[in-house]
Protein backbone atom coordinates (compact mmCIF):
# COMPACT_ATOMS: atom_id res chain seq x y z
CA UNK A 1 0.00 0.00 0.00
CA UNK A 2 2.58 2.41 0.89
CA UNK A 3 4.20 1.78 -2.80
CA UNK A 4 1.16 3.12 -4.13
CA UNK A 5 0.67 6.76 -2.16
CA UNK A 6 4.56 7.23 -3.45
CA UNK A 7 3.07 6.50 -6.92
CA UNK A 8 0.06 9.14 -5.96
CA UNK A 9 2.46 11.42 -4.72
CA UNK A 10 4.87 11.43 -7.35
CA UNK A 11 1.70 12.33 -9.80
CA UNK A 12 0.92 14.75 -7.83
CA UNK A 13 4.31 16.70 -8.15
CA UNK A 14 4.62 15.76 -12.17
CA UNK A 15 1.19 17.32 -12.38
CA UNK A 16 2.25 20.67 -10.24
CA UNK A 17 4.97 21.04 -11.84
CA UNK A 18 2.92 21.40 -15.02
CA UNK A 19 0.51 23.48 -13.79
CA UNK A 20 3.59 25.90 -12.79
CA UNK A 21 4.13 26.78 -16.13
CA UNK A 22 0.44 25.82 -17.04
CA UNK A 23 -1.90 28.42 -15.74
CA UNK A 24 -5.02 26.30 -15.74
CA UNK A 25 -3.77 24.03 -13.10
CA UNK A 26 -2.70 24.78 -9.52
CA UNK A 27 0.50 23.89 -9.43
CA UNK A 28 1.95 24.52 -6.39
CA UNK A 29 -1.30 24.07 -4.39
CA UNK A 30 -1.30 20.38 -6.11
CA UNK A 31 2.19 20.10 -5.12
CA UNK A 32 1.17 20.87 -1.55
CA UNK A 33 -1.78 18.28 -1.84
CA UNK A 34 0.83 15.38 -2.78
CA UNK A 35 2.69 16.12 0.39
CA UNK A 36 -0.38 16.30 3.06
CA UNK A 37 -2.07 13.27 1.44
CA UNK A 38 1.69 11.11 1.62
CA UNK A 39 2.02 12.62 5.49
CA UNK A 40 -1.88 11.75 6.55
CA UNK A 41 -1.94 8.43 4.70
CA UNK A 42 1.35 6.82 5.74
CA UNK A 43 1.86 8.88 9.23
CA UNK A 44 4.80 10.40 10.81
CA UNK A 45 6.83 7.29 10.86
CA UNK A 46 7.53 7.42 6.90
CA UNK A 47 6.49 10.95 5.82
CA UNK A 48 7.41 14.38 6.24
CA UNK A 49 6.53 16.66 9.92
CA UNK A 50 3.68 19.10 9.83
CA UNK A 51 6.59 21.88 9.96
CA UNK A 52 7.79 20.75 6.68
CA UNK A 53 4.10 21.07 5.59
CA UNK A 54 3.84 24.50 7.24
CA UNK A 55 6.93 25.60 5.16
CA UNK A 56 5.31 24.25 1.95
CA UNK A 57 2.28 26.10 2.81
CA UNK A 58 4.05 29.37 3.10
CA UNK A 59 5.73 29.13 -0.19
CA UNK A 60 2.39 28.38 -1.93
CA UNK A 61 0.94 31.00 -0.53
CA UNK A 62 4.13 33.24 -2.12
CA UNK A 63 3.35 31.46 -5.33
CA UNK A 64 -0.30 33.18 -5.59
CA UNK A 65 1.06 36.63 -4.64
CA UNK A 66 3.59 36.46 -7.46
CA UNK A 67 0.99 35.45 -9.96
CA UNK A 68 -1.02 38.08 -8.70
CA UNK A 69 1.46 41.05 -8.77
CA UNK A 70 3.92 40.05 -11.14
CA UNK A 71 1.86 41.44 -14.11
CA UNK A 72 1.58 44.49 -11.84
CA UNK A 73 5.00 44.90 -11.27
CA UNK A 74 6.18 44.33 -14.57
CA UNK A 75 4.03 46.81 -15.83
CA UNK A 76 5.16 49.35 -13.40
CA UNK A 77 9.03 48.70 -14.05
CA UNK A 78 8.81 49.42 -17.64
CA UNK A 79 6.50 52.65 -16.93
CA UNK A 80 3.09 52.37 -16.54
CA UNK A 81 0.47 54.96 -14.59
CA UNK A 82 -1.80 53.52 -12.12
CA UNK A 83 -4.41 53.44 -15.21
CA UNK A 84 -2.27 51.05 -16.87
CA UNK A 85 -1.24 49.18 -13.77
CA UNK A 86 -4.78 48.73 -12.47
CA UNK A 87 -5.64 47.66 -15.95
CA UNK A 88 -2.92 44.72 -16.04
CA UNK A 89 -4.83 43.77 -12.87
CA UNK A 90 -7.73 43.90 -14.27
CA UNK A 91 -7.38 42.48 -17.44
CA UNK A 92 -5.36 39.26 -15.81
CA UNK A 93 -8.53 38.74 -13.85
CA UNK A 94 -11.03 38.76 -16.99
CA UNK A 95 -7.93 36.76 -18.73
CA UNK A 96 -8.71 34.05 -16.66
CA UNK A 97 -11.97 33.05 -18.05
CA UNK A 98 -10.52 33.19 -21.77
CA UNK A 99 -7.48 30.38 -20.70
CA UNK A 100 -3.98 29.93 -21.24
CA UNK A 101 -4.16 32.62 -23.86
CA UNK A 102 -6.12 34.88 -21.76
CA UNK A 103 -3.70 35.04 -18.48
CA UNK A 104 -1.25 35.92 -21.10
CA UNK A 105 -2.89 38.74 -23.29
CA UNK A 106 -5.36 39.80 -20.79
CA UNK A 107 -2.66 41.61 -18.71
CA UNK A 108 -1.08 42.99 -21.77
CA UNK A 109 -4.91 44.67 -23.23
CA UNK A 110 -5.84 45.93 -19.86
CA UNK A 111 -1.89 47.63 -19.36
CA UNK A 112 -2.59 49.09 -22.67
CA UNK A 113 -6.24 50.31 -21.85
CA UNK A 114 -5.27 51.48 -18.63
CA UNK A 115 -2.57 53.76 -20.61
CA UNK A 116 -5.06 54.70 -23.31
CA UNK A 117 -7.62 56.06 -20.79
CA UNK A 118 -4.66 58.03 -19.03
CA UNK A 119 -4.08 59.67 -22.27
CA UNK A 120 -0.71 58.26 -22.85
CA UNK A 121 0.53 57.44 -26.50
CA UNK A 122 0.58 54.13 -27.97
CA UNK A 123 3.99 54.29 -27.70
CA UNK A 124 4.11 53.87 -24.00
CA UNK A 125 0.96 51.85 -23.74
CA UNK A 126 2.62 49.31 -25.59
CA UNK A 127 5.95 49.67 -23.00
CA UNK A 128 2.93 49.03 -20.18
CA UNK A 129 1.55 46.30 -22.25
CA UNK A 130 5.18 44.68 -23.33
CA UNK A 131 6.62 45.28 -19.31
CA UNK A 132 3.07 43.42 -17.97
CA UNK A 133 3.73 40.69 -20.33
CA UNK A 134 7.67 40.01 -19.61
CA UNK A 135 6.12 40.52 -15.43
CA UNK A 136 3.90 37.25 -16.19
CA UNK A 137 6.75 35.18 -18.03
CA UNK A 138 8.88 36.32 -14.79
CA UNK A 139 6.10 34.91 -12.33
CA UNK A 140 5.99 32.08 -14.17
CA UNK A 141 9.69 30.88 -13.92
CA UNK A 142 9.48 32.03 -10.16
CA UNK A 143 6.39 29.70 -9.88
CA UNK A 144 8.63 27.08 -11.65
CA UNK A 145 11.02 27.17 -9.34
CA UNK A 146 9.53 27.57 -5.79
CA UNK A 147 7.67 24.32 -7.27
CA UNK A 148 10.73 22.53 -7.76
CA UNK A 149 12.12 23.69 -4.39
CA UNK A 150 8.82 22.50 -2.80
CA UNK A 151 9.64 19.13 -4.02
CA UNK A 152 12.88 19.24 -3.05
CA UNK A 153 11.90 20.16 0.79
CA UNK A 154 9.68 17.15 0.10
CA UNK A 155 12.62 14.83 -0.77
CA UNK A 156 15.34 16.21 1.54
CA UNK A 157 13.43 15.85 4.85
CA UNK A 158 10.59 12.43 4.31
CA UNK A 159 11.53 9.80 6.23
CA UNK A 160 12.21 7.51 3.23
CA UNK A 161 11.87 3.06 3.78
CA UNK A 162 14.26 2.89 1.28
Amino acid sequence: MELFWWSITIVLFAVGLIGTVLPVLPGTTIILAGAIIHRVMLGSEKSIGWWSIGVLVLLTLTTYALDFLSGYFGAKYFGATKWGMFGAILGALIGIVFGIIGLFVGPVIGAIAGEFIAGKRMIDAGRAGWGSLLGNLAGMIGKLAIGLVMITIFFVTVRAPF
